[in-house]
């Protein structure tokens, strides 16, 4: 993946994880297949070797089941920051930092 991102791509990365992580947190008593949602998780599929966990995460998203949605989305929350810090797209600082 790439060595180097800009500002600008860190910033839209950083953005997309909050939105994922506040799904992954609403996930336990509703649906949040939304397009806030599938958006996060386009920006994020270039930056990600693998595409598995996002699939995960919109799969789950949709799901009727509350148990079964929250599992599946903190699962592929937690394989996307995965695969980004393995591509050097997400680390502990903040952007602007």
């Amino acid at each position: 993946m790439a060595a180097y991102l800009s500002r600008h791509q860190r910033i839209i990365i950083d953005l997309a994880i909050r939105i994922l992580r506040s799904a992954m947190t609403r996930s336990t008593g509703a649906r949040v297949d939304t397009i806030e949602v599938r958006l996060a998780l386009r920006c994020l599929l270039p930056h990600c070797r693998e595409r598995w966990p996002l699939d995960m995460f919109w799969d789950a998203a949709s799901g009727d089941n509350d148990i079964g949605r929250a599992q599946g989305c903190t699962a592929g929350f937690n394989g996307i920051v995965r695969q980004l810090r393995m591509a050097g797209a997400h680390g502990e600082q903040t952007p602007g930092t």
